[in-house]
């Protein structure tokens, strides 16, 4: 019987129990210390130039600090890439503003550069004011047209904050996503291409920037013997303790991503006969992808064993992974979700002992967001229809990539 194989999971090196043991013989078991400090300058190594890194308590955290720095308030507007996890548009709500979401181009699967102005126009002429921010993201580690992207955000004078939570160690002509605009958000969750088992980190454009968000992560406290609080703050700042795992899983992590890189090359090789199942991959050589998660459509013509009776059972609990707490289903069905041939290699894979997933829901379909702005070319809901995420992490070995590719090619009919 072939274990169960899982869609992404970080995989933990020996060189974490020398930076945590530390941490308790030192009694450094707090949201500051060495491994935070080391952490940070090996991120900011990592990333290159001349930026700044704030180890985070998530990326989410990340998104949320970056926004209040951009100033983002009641009352105002932020654009956000539609296809993306809610973590993107959810910290503009804790503001007290709003997303309005704008679509894909179907390259990179990432925010469409012509959509964005068009948003922006129409926005300052329907508001009279000019959105506040723009977040783009870095979907399952592919980089967006990020240079059009700045090219706009510059003409309109917004600032931009790179969602790279999926493209840690992601390239776009060279360099290194999340570096391009003025804030840059990195995860460590525990399904990202390294880990810090909980936490995230924010690229800052110099030390001042850093400064800013480290009070704001740290309670916003004033220089009295006492605690003297004249701004709100956050509880953001990162352990010691989960530092000293990050600074294990640095050592690897070029290698975690030459190894997802490969198992790109062999899902490629594997699938290359296989009709009506496309790859993504990097659209040109400007694009680097981590591939942090191997994706793949289905044709729509494409048919798959157990079809006929996708969407008939209830799923039970969240699907993939520590997924958290839901809520039961209120109906089988949305108005908005995978082809039924995706829900039927998704359920054949599950029985296989491969765990696979949609890929995310377009947030302007989501229904918390049923009311807000939107500018949508159809691009994001067509892949959301046809598309299937794919096990990518570290421990997923060639042999397993073969087997999943042989679990596939035997559920189509």
């Amino acid at each position: 019987m072939h274990n169960r194989i899982y869609l992404c999971l970080a995989h933990m090196s020996g060189e974490e129990q020398k930076f945590i043991k530390e941490a308790f013989d030192t009694n450094w078991v707090v949201p500051l210390g060495p491994n935070v400090n080391g952490f940070e300058e090996e991120l900011k190594q990592f990333v290159g130039g001349d930026r700044e890194v704030v180890a985070l308590s998530s990326g989410t955290a990340a998104v949320h600090l970056a926004l209040l720095a951009c100033g983002v308030g009641p009352g105002d507007e932020v654009l956000v890439q539609s296809f993306t996890f809610c973590a993107s548009s959810h910290p503009v709500v804790y503001l007290g503003a709003t997303p309005v979401f704008v679509d894909s181009e179907a390259e990179s699967w990432n925010m469409d550069p012509q959509l964005l102005e068009e948003a922006i126009r129409d926005r300052i002429a329907k508001t009279g004011r000019k959105p506040k921010a723009i977040v783009p993201v870095y979907l399952y580690g592919m980089p967006a047209r990020i240079d059009e992207i700045m090219a706009v955000a510059e003409r309109y004078d917004i600032p931009v904050v790179e969602d790279a939570a999926e493209g840690f160690g992601s390239r776009y002509d060279g360099r290194v996503c999340g570096t391009f605009g003025r804030y840059g958000v990195l995860s460590f969750n525990g399904n990202k291409m390294i880990t810090t088992s909980g936490g995230g980190a924010l690229i800052c454009p110099d030390a001042a920037a850093k400064q800013r968000i480290m009070f704001y992560a740290t309670q916003a406290r004033e220089a009295y013997p006492y605690y003297q609080h004249e701004h709100i703050g956050y509880n953001y700042r990162m352990s010691n303790i989960c530092a000293g795992i990050g600074r294990g899983q640095m050592t690897v992590a070029d290698a975690h991503i030459a190894h997802h890189r490969r198992l790109c090359d062999l899902y490629r090789e594997l699938l290359a006969g296989v009709d009506g199942i496309s790859l993504h991959e990097n659209p040109s050589p400007r694009y680097e992808s981590n591939y942090w998660l191997n994706t793949i459509l289905l044709d729509p013509a494409l048919h798959v064993a157990g079809e006929a009776h996708a969407y008939e059972t209830a799923v039970q609990g969240a699907v993939g992974g520590a997924a958290g707490v839901t809520h039961a289903a209120a109906t089988l069905r949305t108005d908005c979700e995978p082809n039924r041939n995706v829900e039927a290699m998704r359920t054949a894979l599950d029985a296989a002992g491969i765990e696979s997933r949609p890929l995310w829901k377009p947030m302007h379909r989501q229904p918390v967001y049923a009311a807000n702005p939107r500018y949508v070319n159809g691009v994001s809901e067509s892949l959301f229809a046809r598309g299937l995420c794919l096990p990518s992490g570290p421990c997923v070995s060639e042999d397993d990539v073969r087997y999943i590719v042989e679990r596939i090619v035997a559920a189509i009919r």
